[in-house]
């Protein structure tokens, strides 16, 4: 199988050396300390790899190391794989972006929007207009998340057994019965919360296709970028290089938690966190992203389509601390819009992390990170398994490689 290398010297792609090594000593350090079991980054200009590290272990017990074609949960960073997925059919004519959402998920008609309350007690009225496709590409649709405990819908996801986002054994179609039948936090369009949207998104394209959502990924994305590791499960031969997960430990070290249910297809298939993937398989991806939909000949989408997608979508332009519950509105957000499917800094000088105006990127559950900055040609992905509880490595990851962009 094809595995990321290094294909240009620092010096030679406008990359600071010292500031690599910096780098390198800061995630060396987490892992030595027993924070961080092992990791990979990858620094990419002009597309080219410039700094490729793989440290540590992918299974600490086993003494199994990360290597180029360790396979790794990537949680989050399946949802601007679905996203490509919804704009793949937009511009087929298949999907609109402005379709009510349930011209295909006919169970969203009528949708509710949270008035007051909590528990049994919550009362809802009818929304003034539709859930659209471009507001669960944006998270605008007024879904949540069951893990949120700020606000009284948040436990309504709780007590709809949505805990991890599906009620137990249910496949994609069922899950959507659940979502309907649960009240928005707000109208559709007007303010932003990070939420379930994703899966509906992956229900969306499987209806609109007339394919599974595996089965489109592989066909219409992974074959196409040459992805091949990529998919929603690991085959047994691909086993012995999938990473341990891990988390975070009240005293800062970690210890091994279950993962996704990797081994055999899996019933669920989540466009939210469902992916599997080498660094190569996702590098692959965001290449296609940095050239403007196009990879190596194969054009996946109109220039204008990936333009549209890592531009500002929200409310007033606003960034995301201005929009969603306590839990969105931390520093951090600053600075910081949200396109298709992928977040983009709109005001670097309020960045609490150095960033170009106009990078893009997004990161998951498991610690993993990757971001586009087309000013300055960079392409980046940083690598791990730790479900963190006060870790913040990727805010240094992303510090200390923009102090390495010389040039």
């Amino acid at each position: 199988m094809p595995q990321l290398r290094q294909e240009a010297d620092p010096d030679e792609a406008g990359l600071d050396p010292k500031a690599l090594d910096r780098l390198d000593r800061y995630l060396a350090h987490h892992v030595d300390e027993g924070r961080l079991p092992g990791y990979l980054v990858a620094v990419a200009r002009g597309g080219r790899i410039a700094h490729l590290t793989a440290h540590g272990h992918r299974d600490r017990a086993a003494g199994l190391p990360v290597e180029a074609d360790t396979l790794w949960r990537f949680y989050s960073m399946t949802k601007p794989v679905t996203a490509l997925a919804v704009l793949l059919l937009v511009e087929e004519g298949r999907l609109s972006l402005d379709d009510p959402l349930d011209r295909h998920l006919p169970v969203f008609a009528n949708p509710r929007v949270y008035v007051g309350g909590s528990g049994s007690e919550v009362t809802t009225r009818p929304a003034d207009g539709p859930v659209l496709i471009r507001h669960l590409l944006t998270h605008t649709a007024g879904l949540t998340f069951a893990f949120y405990h700020s606000h009284p819908v948040d436990a309504l996801y709780r007590a709809a057994g949505l805990e991890s986002s599906v009620p137990p054994g249910a496949d994609l179609a069922e899950t959507m019965d659940v979502y309907a039948g649960l009240p928005l936090q707000f109208e559709p369009g007007t303010r932003w919360n990070y939420s379930v949207a994703s899966n509906v998104l992956g229900r969306v394209v499987e209806v609109a296709s007339g394919q599974p959502l595996d089965a489109f990924f592989a066909e219409r994305i992974f074959r196409p970028l040459g992805m091949p590791d990529a998919g929603f499960h690991v085959v047994p031969e691909q086993a012995k290089r999938l990473s341990e997960l891990y988390a975070e430990t009240e005293d800062g070290g970690i210890a091994p938690v279950p993962g996704l249910p990797l081994h055999g297809r899996p019933r669920f298939l989540s466009g939210s966190g469902g992916m599997v993937a080498t660094a190569y398989d996702y590098h692959r991806f965001t290449e296609m992203l940095r050239r403007g939909g196009e990879l190596d000949g194969v054009r996946l989408l109109r220039r204008q389509t990936v333009a549209l997608m890592t531009r500002n979508h929200l409310p007033g332009a606003a960034d995301l601390r201005a929009f969603g519950t306590p839990a969105h509105q931390e520093p951090g957000n600053d600075g910081i819009g949200f396109g298709l499917g992928v977040s983009v800094v709109v005001d670097p000088d309020r960045t609490c992390v150095p960033a170009g105006l106009g990078t893009y990127g997004w990161s998951g559950a498991a610690t993993t990170t990757f971001w586009v900055d087309p000013g300055r040609d960079l392409t980046v992905q940083f690598l791990t398994q730790v479900r963190p509880r006060a870790l913040k490595v990727i805010p240094e990851v992303k510090r200390l490689v923009h102090e390495a962009v010389v040039g």
